[in-house]
């Protein structure tokens, strides 16, 4: 395959979406190329200029500013509805952003991950996020069962990298009568593959358990409708593919049927009391409906200045636009990777093949010398992400990753296999 990766940059209608973010520079003063957007997304440009505003109005006005700031603190949280919904398959009603995921996670499974002697099992996938895994094990005690017993982790079959729709559906049919909640990844944060939810989903309610997603590596990734999904609630956070910066805002979806349910527990805070009474000093937490009723402190207004115009960078860019990046990005890294490996079997892609079970994420496995190739591929102002599991993860995120890259990215990792394979 004979590709002009300059032409490509020039014909590419996403192009000019570089500009608006700070590429690093490396040793040698140049710009990196960057491949870590899957563990934390590049500064937007004007990421700069909102902090300075709201410093400026906490510095003119002081509390006034919940009033009087060039956009009101009191109702920053009402800025995101709209604007995160079109990247989820939303309605707006549906998406709240609030605190960080893990808090995000720990909210929704005190909602709905109710267990009964019966019902207490969480089906996930294997070797999912450390922090989903703990706050998983963390809730089974809480409610006072054993995670040996509660927590179903799914592993692929000897042989294979990553689990198939119809083993997940198999487990959840094996586990009917005792699983009380189905949560996966969008995107498995280790092998990027980009599990079939609306399958999930509906396997997780024919046995009569709630499903729930994270999708920390997905969102801002993959196209997705969870509305129609009929997923019952989603976390995220936003520092990955989102660009909003280390330790940004997160988010929740919670499905429209459960706007108004009262009878689902829930830990209440001030912000997520109805508006008209939420200063008032009686008992009787009164929910606001849709997903803002599980706020619990008012909006983090720094770091919403970031994401804010973050997400407006995506508004303007269009999930419809960088899917179709996405793909041809990623399918000619996957290439380039592939013409560096003719001649080894010791390293291999563990993401799937199919464009439509990843996203810009390829995971390249090692049997030995990974860590060579990964310091090799740093010292060439290649940002990739080394993970412990002798695995190089690679993300070509459409917004900022140009088609010459990728082709700086081939050139290199082809040199280190050389090198050290």
């Amino acid at each position: 395959m004979n590709l002009d990766f300059e032409a490509m940059d020039r014909s590419d209608e996403l192009s000019s979406f570089r500009s608006r973010f700070h590429i690093p520079l490396g040793g040698d003063k140049k710009p990196v190329h960057y491949f870590c957007g899957n563990s934390l997304g590049l500064q937007p440009i004007e990421a700069h200029d909102a902090i300075l505003q709201e410093m400026n109005d906490w510095k003119r006005l002081g509390v006034e500013g919940h009033f009087h700031a060039k956009r009101p603190w009191f109702s920053y949280h009402t800025f995101f509805p709209e604007l995160l919904a079109p990247l989820v398959g939303a309605l707006p009603i549906e998406i709240v952003a609030m605190n960080s995921l893990t808090v995000n996670l720990h909210l929704m499974l005190t909602s709905f991950y109710r267990p009964t002697e019966l019902r207490h099992k969480i089906i996930l996938a294997g070797k999912d996020f450390p922090s989903d895994r703990y706050a998983i094990e963390s809730q089974i005690r809480l409610h006072g069962y054993d995670p040996e017993q509660a927590m179903v982790e799914i592993q692929p079959v000897p042989g294979a990298h990553v689990l198939t729709t119809e083993q997940i559906e198999k487990a959840i049919t094996e586990h009917a009568d005792s699983v009380a909640l189905v949560m996966f990844s969008g995107v498995h944060f280790l092998t990027g593959q980009f599990f079939d939810l609306a399958r999930i989903a509906k396997a997780a309610h024919d046995v009569g358990a709630h499903v729930g997603f994270d999708l920390a590596h997905a969102i801002g990734n993959v196209e997705m409708r969870l509305h129609d999904w009929n997923a019952d609630f989603a976390v995220w956070c936003s520092y990955k593919y989102l660009n909003s910066g280390p330790g940004g805002v997160g988010g929740v979806f919670v499905h429209e049927r459960h706007a108004e349910r009262n009878d689902l527990p829930r830990l209440a805070g001030w912000w997520g009391n109805n508006e008209a009474t939420r200063f008032e000093i009686e008992r009787g937490f009164q929910s606001m409906r849709g997903a803002s009723g599980w706020q619990l402190s008012n909006a983090q207004i720094l770091p919403m200045a970031v994401h804010k115009t973050a997400l407006d960078v995506f508004a303007d860019a269009t999930m419809k636009r960088i899917s179709a990046k996405r793909d041809t990005l990623t399918a000619m890294a996957e290439h380039l990777i592939d013409d560096a490996l003719k001649n080894t079997d010791e390293v291999r892609i563990i993401t799937p093949r199919d464009p439509r079970q990843r996203g810009a994420q390829l995971s390249i496995g090692f049997d030995k010398k990974g860590r060579e190739v990964f310091d090799g591929l740093i010292a060439d102002g290649m940002i990739v992400d080394w993970r412990s599991s002798n695995v190089i993860r690679v993300a070509p995120a459409p917004l900022y990753t140009s088609y010459a890259d990728v082709a700086a990215f081939g050139d290199s990792f082809s040199k280190q296999i050389k090198k050290h394979l």
